[in-house]
């Protein structure tokens, strides 16, 4: 079998099927829709509108992705799945239907094609029923969460008859091209994330009801202190719809044996959940759950539980000291008791059932559910041995699979080997990465750093490769920050080949520069103080551009502002294609001042496709900054020119480090620094063109009286300054000594201290 995915075919165009169909597309594979017959003319009509969906709903990183989408109908143009290398089905869950399906793929499809099925509910053994031993060779269940662009889990269930070749074809795939990271799951009902998942939700939700609890006071307890996210239960049950819990959690609870704990929970019998439904109180979707706005208000209203009416939602705080909380004796701590006891005994009972370890199901769980930890983890946060105790003292049931970590010191240890797990029959086996994805927290563990201050620290990856991290709230540049970025590009060349700009923070590579430290400066009128934090970061940036090795910068997630700037100055990015970048200086009275606007122009200057002459360089980094915008993705960000046509972009984010330092490695081959860089620009004619569009723009009402002052600026610095000109090329130093002035003369601006302030406490743009 070739080992690679060349082209897909997405069989059912719902919200599953077209995500699953447009994460292909963004992937770079060429991929088709199908879905049943439309009752006009247009047949495809169905699946168009699949792909429509995922373009509305930004299924797709880039509008130009989806051109890698064609359409059809399954009963006009099911042969041509003839040529993809995996099938994926998306269709109704009904096994007959499905089985139906797969005869008839079975006869379309190439030898070795692989064939899965999406399906959440229905067991592999039963989809294979009757089917032949070459397609039960080639066939999967490839569960994926909704939406298949940002959740990155995919469970994936192999059965007895499928082939390893055909396993592992799909698993790179899914890791390589759709960004996934896979999970091995055994063939049991709702496979680990949504079994233990829904447990957790039902067991949340009723033990708030028995423990008489407000729908606040339970998701501030059963929210941060567990590391849920902040919707807590009942806003995440407003977030998946109230109606689906007769369908969900009726489905999961038929193909559970009567013994199964998750009975002793079942929320399909509340009377409060068949009230809500009844009365069309279903969630967001519907304007009105356990949290809704006020009719013709937005104030925000909150159920009561007892009475079934709404009223003004209330604060709520919990202790976020798990191990603490649940030992209070008042109604919050036995809450978090029960959850807590209940959720971490389901768990140790199952988990031989569904996993071949504990890690797999931690994974499922993090990424599934959004946990900031999996069950097993927790245990091991809060204490396996008093867990395992106090359900001995409450005379309830101790799984094995949990008194044998609470006699050994948990579910997960470090060893002589390296990291060490649980697996589900209780041993303990250690956890082995491929040296192609090594992982940073596993690296820090190692220790110690080769360098580091409060802000930023530089590890080494091994290979001649070191690690520079940030590790700031959301990444923030602050003082600390750069004097690190200066010390790596000094001393890092000494002992390696190479330097990475990469950290595990999962919003933000950088937010920019640390605004509180602008406010608090701009308050005092300690213009001098950021007039040094601006020389600071310019010669940092310009250093670690200079360096005498080779700097790649392996961003995810927010890279914005000055985390843009640090990037710019990298001689290559590998980005996760989840990135998010921009310089957005704009919307806080300034413009890029750590030499951002420099390199957007020596970049421009460069491309192939720039706009012709001096004017087009520069009216394309002036539109670029002046707008302001944050890419949608890293495909995105080639367009704006943040990303070079060379640049890399990594679909999984498990394999972002790895593929950095691999090339990192490549560039160190025979590596020499670049030289001062320089470009031709238009000069003060240039200039006035530019602010021309600006007053334009501002007559019009797009932009403020302060945007044009910022523009002002901005537009010298783009279009070079006063000596530049056609025939006179300015170089780096000098564009940024632009940058620096303008800095100089807009922080002194009312306006450009009362945006940044009211950036600061709004997290929105202030448009003065």
């Amino acid at each position: 079998m070739e080992g690679t995915i060349r082209k897909a075919a997405v069989i059912g165009a719902g919200s599953m099927g077209s995500g699953i169909a447009a994460q292909f597309a963004n992937g770079g594979v060429p991929v088709l829709l199908l879905d049943v017959a439309g009752p006009g003319e247009d047949r495809a009509a169905p699946a168009r509108a699949g792909l429509e969906r995922q373009l509305k709903a930004q299924g797709f990183m880039a509008p130009s992705a989806a051109n890698l989408v064609s359409v059809g109908c399954i009963e006009d143009d099911l042969a041509a799945v003839a040529d993809a290398d995996w099938i994926v089905e998306a269709v109704v869950e009904d096994p007959e239907i499905k089985r139906r399906l797969f005869a008839r793929l079975d006869g379309l499809r190439k030898p070795g094609a692989a064939v899965s099925s999406n399906t959440s509910t229905i067991p592999l053994a039963q989809l294979t029923e009757g089917a032949s031993e070459a397609f039960r060779r080639d066939f999967l269940i490839t569960h994926f969460f909704n939406p298949p662009r940002h959740m990155r889990l995919m469970e994936l269930v192999a059965g007895p008859g499928t082939a390893p070749e055909t396993a592992a074809l799909v698993r790179d795939a899914a890791e390589r091209v759709l960004g996934k990271t896979v999970v091995d799951c055994r063939d049991t009902p709702a496979f680990i994330a949504n079994r233990l998942g829904c447990h957790w939700m039902s067991v949340a939700a009723i033990e708030a009801l028995r423990h008489g609890l407000t729908v606040e006071q339970a998701d501030a307890v059963a929210g941060a202190p567990f590391g849920v996210p902040r919707t807590g239960i009942f806003g995440l049950l407003d977030l998946v719809g109230i109606d689906l819990v007769p369908l969900v959690w009726g489905s999961l609870l038929g193909a559970l044996p009567p013994e199964d704990a998750h009975h002793r929970h079942d929320p399909t019998t509340e009377p409060l959940i068949r009230r809500l439904i009844a009365e069309g109180r279903i969630g967001r979707k519907a304007k009105g759950g356990f949290y809704r706005l006020a009719p013709g208000s937005k104030a925000r209203e909150a159920l009561d539980l007892a009475t079934g009416e709404y009223r003004p939602q209330a604060e709520a705080t919990a202790n976020r000291d798990l191990a603490a909380l649940i030992r209070q004796e008042d109604a919050a701590g036995r809450y978090a008791w029960a959850v807590l006891s209940n959720s971490i005994a389901y768990a140790a009972a199952v988990a031989g059932e569904i996993a071949d370890d504990v890690a797999a199901i931690d994974t499922a769980m993090r990424l599934g559910y959004g946990w900031a930890e999996g069950p097993f983890a927790l245990a091991d946060r809060v204490g396996c041995a008093a867990i395992a105790d106090r359900l001995a003292e409450e005379g309830r049931d101790v799984p094995p699979l949990l008194a044998a970590a609470a006699a050994e010191g948990g579910f997960h240890r470090r060893g002589a080997a390296g990291r060490e797990t649980r697996t589900t029959a209780g041993a303990w086996t250690t956890v082995r990465r491929p040296q192609a994805m090594p992982d940073l927290a596993e690296v820090k563990e190692r220790g110690p750093r080769f360098a580091g201050n409060g802000s930023a620290s530089v590890w080494d990856l091994g290979d001649g490769v070191a690690c520079l991290e940030f590790h700031t709230k959301m990444n923030a540049i602050d003082q600390g920050i750069l004097a690190m970025v200066a010390e790596a590009a000094e001393r890092v060349p000494a002992e390696f080949r190479a330097l990475v700009l990469y950290n595990d923070n999962p919003r933000a590579f950088s937010a920019g520069a640390n605004l509180g430290y602008f406010v608090e400066r701009l308050e005092a009128e300690d213009f001098a103080a950021l007039e040094r934090f601006v020389d600071q970061g310019q010669a940092a940036f310009r250093a670690l551009k200079h360096a005498a090795i080779p700097v790649v910068g392996a961003p995810a997630g927010l890279a914005v502002g000055g985390g843009c700037e640090v990037l710019l100055h990298c001689d290559a990015i590998q980005a996760h294609a989840e990135t998010y970048i921009g310089l957005v200086e704009l919307k806080v009275g300034i413009i890029p001042g750590w030499r951002g606007t420099a390199e957007l122009l020596l970049r421009w200057g460069r491309r192939s496709d720039r706009p012709e002459g001096p004017m087009g360089t520069a009216r394309a980094a002036f539109e670029t900054i002046a707008g302001a915008r944050i890419t949608g993705s890293a495909l995105e960000a080639r367009a704006l020119g943040y990303l070079r046509p060379e640049d890399g972009i990594t679909m999984g984010r498990d394999r972002l480090l790895g593929d950095a330092k691999a090339k990192a490695l490549t560039l160190s081959d025979g590596y020499r620094p670049p030289g001062i860089g320089s470009v031709t620009l238009p000069g003060p004619a240039g200039r006035e063109a530019l602010q021309a569009i600006v007053r334009g723009r501002r007559e019009d009402g797009q932009a403020s009286p302060h945007d044009e002052v910022v523009a002002g600026w901005l537009a010298d610095a783009c279009c070079g300054g006063p000596e530049a000109g056609p025939q006179t090329p300015v170089d780096e130093d000098a564009l940024a000594a632009l940058e620096r002035e303008a800095l100089s003369a807009l922080i002194r601006e009312p306006a450009t201290r009362a945006r940044i302030r009211h950036m600061l406490d709004t997290g929105k743009p202030l448009r003065n």
